[in-house]
């Protein structure tokens, strides 16, 4: 029977967890795709046996395109906060970072904005040789990023790529990423699946103690303070509200946003094309 849940949960073993991402046509994220990683999150943070969760897509396109840009966002702006205080956007992405299990994105296709900013709160990235494309694409369109990369990708790749990640607005693939620090390993897309599920495996055999202790001395020492993130999604609100990335986002709109289209395919490309006469 077909499931209306945007994410499916596979359980390899109590100690190995696969959540597909699979909301066609092209896994926008929303309002319900943060309430359901709410959700897959708390079962993770409580689980006493799962040690590590791969996160994939079912879409060899597109492992998440970004946040839905149609969705009213007074409605985004006014959801109830997580258990941190937080807009649950921010909730769920500082909370996967430290769950007490390893996460894993096995990024195969677009992962861009949101995409992007939920592979970062990942603690491990790795990525589909020739199938991955990764970007922040918001000031291309004239919004600021709201999910926090600007305090993420500094401390991956350094400030000067992290600024032309940011400020570029354009794709990177596989192997660009993982020459930046985007992500841990690009993998020939014929060899991907295997590699990701055989490290799974290997963590996954090891003692959810150590794995756990040994993550949270990391985390002390390299994520940024909640601090800084909601400080972010208020500038991407007043950002998105300007007449002039409306008038971006709605050129973008009439080329086929959102839609298995050419515009989604190559929207690194798109975002620098757009023009007043559009």
């Amino acid at each position: 029977m077909a499931s209306d849940n945007q994410i499916q949960l596979i359980q390899n073993s109590p100690a190995y967890w696969t959540a597909i991402f699979d909301h066609p046509p092209i896994n926008i994220i929303g309002p319900q795709t943060i309430g359901e990683l709410d959700a897959l999150i708390s079962r993770i943070e409580t689980d006493r046996d799962v040690r590590v969760v791969v996160f994939a897509s079912a879409n060899p396109d597109f492992y998440l395109a970004h946040y839905d840009m149609f969705v009213d966002k007074a409605v985004t702006q006014k959801m109830k906060p997580g258990r941190s205080g937080m807009h649950p956007w921010l909730d769920v992405l500082t909370r996967l970072s430290r769950v007490p299990a390893v996460t894993i994105a096995a990024i195969r296709g677009r992962a861009r904005g949101a995409g992007s900013e939920f592979a970062l709160a990942c603690d491990i990235r790795f990525a589909s040789k020739e199938k991955a494309i990764l970007g922040q694409f918001e000031v291309g369109v004239g919004a600021v990023p709201g999910g926090g990369p600007m305090a993420r990708l500094p401390q991956l790749m350094g400030r000067g790529r992290a600024l032309e990640v940011l400020l570029g607005a354009d794709d990177f693939d596989g192997l660009l990423a993982e020459r930046y620090g985007y992500v841990n390993r690009a993998v020939p897309d014929e060899n991907f699946e295997g590699f990701v599920d055989a490290f799974a495996r290997r963590v996954a055999g090891f003692e959810k103690a150590g794995i756990v202790d040994t993550k949270a001395f990391v985390n002390d020492a390299s994520l940024p303070p909640d601090s800084v993130f909601p400080p972010a999604l208020q500038a991407f609100y007043a950002s998105v509200a300007r007449p002039e990335t409306r008038a971006r986002s709605a050129a973008l709109a009439a080329k086929g946003l959102q839609t298995a289209s050419d515009t989604e395919l190559r929207l690194g490309h798109h975002v620098s094309t757009y023009s007043t006469s559009a």
